[in-house]
């Protein structure tokens, strides 16, 4: 594969890091070019899961790994995600079931953050592994939500920091081909929504990442590896 590069890329820049599949991916392409991963802690019950892997890839790669903590977000916001929310569904990804674990505007809350950190470290990009799979339920990783972000934070910053999305119109099975190119170790990433030791193999997100790797999937799970 060649070196991947942003269509307009200027400089150093930030990437908004969680040590899931498609952040590491996206980690694993762009690594030359980012100065800084941040990664966020909002209550969810599975950060704890995923915090200390996406720390663990960073330290590998070498890249700044930094942690926001943001409590209001479980204090205050309603969603089964967070640990003030309700059991996570297990069942695979419908409307409702999806409906039941959207944490309101997380996207445009950590954009919003990062912007900040990037003009303030004198950055020039964020970058956000947002995909095509998510348009349906996820208002904030809709083409629109991103273009309108962009504007945004380009209006907003005085030395006029991008947001570059390049998964937007990927779906996740091609983002997973993309890891696997790239050599990414995939065991050495996070999606369960739970947060136990183990994937428990019947969440919805757990379901997605099935299908995502499919054929080469190195994932333990709890309850097998049937879809």
């Amino acid at each position: 594969m060649k070196p991947f590069s942003f269509p307009n890329q200027r400089g150093r820049g930030l990437l908004i890091y969680s040590g899931g599949m498609d952040s590491t991916t996206l980690l694993h392409e762009c690594r030359s070019t980012i100065a800084l991963c941040l990664s966020f802690d909002y209550g969810a019950k599975h950060n704890g899961r995923e915090l200390h892997i996406a720390a663990k890839n960073c330290d590998q790669l070498g890249v700044s790994h930094e942690i926001v903590t943001l409590p209001f977000v479980s204090e205050i916001f309603r969603s089964d995600l967070l640990i003030s929310g309700g059991p996570i569904p297990e069942r695979d990804y419908d409307i409702e079931t999806l409906k039941r674990t959207v944490v309101p505007f997380r996207n445009g809350i950590m954009l919003s953050i990062a912007a900040g950190v990037a003009e303030s470290r004198e950055l020039n990009f964020i970058t956000i592994a947002n995909h095509g799979s998510d348009h349906e339920i996820y208002p904030d990783c809709r083409p629109s939500f991103i273009e309108s972000m962009h504007r945004a934070i380009w209006e907003g910053s005085a030395q006029k920091v991008a947001l570059l999305a390049p998964y937007t119109h990927l779906d996740k099975r091609a983002i997973a081909l993309r890891g696997k190119e790239l050599g990414v170790d995939f065991a050495q990433t996070w999606s369960c929504y739970k947060g136990a030791l183990e994937h428990c193999g019947v969440c919805g997100t757990c379901r997605e990442r099935k299908r995502a790797l499919e054929g080469f999937d190195p994932t333990p799970y709890a309850e097998g590896d049937s879809l």
